[in-house]
């Protein structure tokens, strides 16, 4: 993990304490499925290589990604656990699937031969998931190919077939019958392929939402995302959800200045005084992930209270109105995620502000700013 050197006048902190905290309420919610971690995007902003390793000594020994250098990248980095690679991929590929031992998900009937053709002559069987197409509109199979597809010589010989899935289009909307058709769809799938007699030690369907409210999703398989990083779409129907964020983002008043009524913040004059008004300077920017949409109309925590971002936000600085906030000092403290006394903004706040989602304001704090880790509680566990 890292640890700086020197002062970081920006940074994203993550509280592994807490996500082994929204990981005990997803094994209460499946206690009898395992868990496929889904770490893409750099775990949603979060950083894949630490949360990956937390999530290993919490017994998690299943991770999924969506691209094949994200899955190398965690195979550098040490991980020997099973990685699923669920993205797009293409034959070119397949070499550096079966080099670095990552398991692809097929989702057309030509990529089985293609991928056999890379496993080494001699191997053992390779293990892959097959992905049936239910309702999502995107990838896999129909589940009408699935019977010839599966006696195939290559899943005689060279390749096993390990899992079996489906991606939920719509588990977070309050009209389930989109979600429950696909479930029935996939469940059929998975009837006709059990009276051949087909093995599948492992059936996933169910995401965060689907974890929550489809408990007919929670096969020998689940695949946790965003309410490990302690988010969930589907606050509505569960206010008590035990999930809470891990992740704080704060930076450091950088200047500040008095500007007068009717003198202008930031590029093209966004924002106009309209009294005598104390602007603080925040060293951050759409370069770090602090979206510009959030001009004139984004809130920060200073001192307590919220602030009002004011004027175009910049690639590298922000400003805010700090007129109405007492005592603000250069170098004092502000949240951008996080709480700061009794007030709280989440990176939900910062996706309404947006008209975007959560998931997307996470995988948006960039490289430039360093994430540090507060760790595990000695002794922790899932239970």
């Amino acid at each position: 993990m890292y640890t700086p050197s020197h002062f970081l006048p920006t940074s994203v902190s993550v509280d592994l304490g807490a996500l082994a905290q929204n990981f005990a309420h997803v094994r209460r919610l499946a206690p009898r499925s395992e868990v496929l971690a889904v770490v893409k995007a750099n775990a949603y902003g979060h950083g894949a290589v630490e949360i990956t390793r937390a999530l290993q000594r919490l017994t998690v020994h299943r991770f999924a990604v969506a691209t094949v250098d994200e899955g190398i990248a965690l195979r550098q980095a040490g991980v020997q656990d099973a990685i699923v690679v669920m993205g797009a991929t293409v034959p070119a590929q397949f070499a550096d699937l079966v080099a670095h031992q990552l398991t692809p998900v097929l989702y057309r009937a030509d990529m089985v031969r293609a991928f056999a053709d890379k496993v080494p002559p001699g191997a053992k069987p390779y293990p892959v998931h097959i992905k049936i197409e239910t309702g999502m509109g995107r990838l896999g199979l129909s589940p009408q190919e699935m019977p010839g597809l599966i006696g195939r010589p290559d899943f005689q010989t060279v390749l096993r077939l390990e899992g079996l899935m489906t991606h939920l289009a719509d588990a977070d909307n309050h009209d389930a019958r989109h979600t429950e058709a696909q479930l029935a769809r996939f469940q059929q799938t998975l009837e006709i392929l059990q009276q051949r007699g087909l093995a599948l030690p492992l059936v996933h369907a169910a995401n965060s939402a689907a974890i929550v409210k489809y408990p007919a999703s929670r096969y020998s398989l689940v695949r946790p995302g965003i309410m490990l990083y302690g988010y969930q779409t589907l606050a509505q129907e569960d206010p008590t959800s035990e999930v809470r964020p891990i992740l704080t983002w704060k930076t450091t008043i950088a200047h500040l200045h008095n500007i007068q009524r009717g003198d202008s913040v930031s590029y093209n004059r966004m924002f106009i005084a309209s009294r005598r008004s104390r602007i603080a300077v925040l060293p951050v920017g759409y370069a770090d992930g602090y979206n510009r949409l959030l001009s004139n109309r984004g809130v920060v925590l200073i001192g307590g209270r919220r602030a009002p971002v004011v004027g175009r936000v910049c690639m590298d600085m922000t400003m805010i109105d700090v007129t109405d906030v007492p005592g603000v000092e250069i170098g004092h403290e502000a949240i951008l995620i996080g709480q700061q006394g009794q007030e709280r903004i989440t990176a939900t706040d910062l996706a309404s502000w947006q008209q975007t989602i959560p998931y997307e304001i996470l995988c948006a704090i960039g490289p430039r700013v360093p994430r540090q880790y507060i760790p595990l509680p000695p002794g922790s566990t899932a239970s």
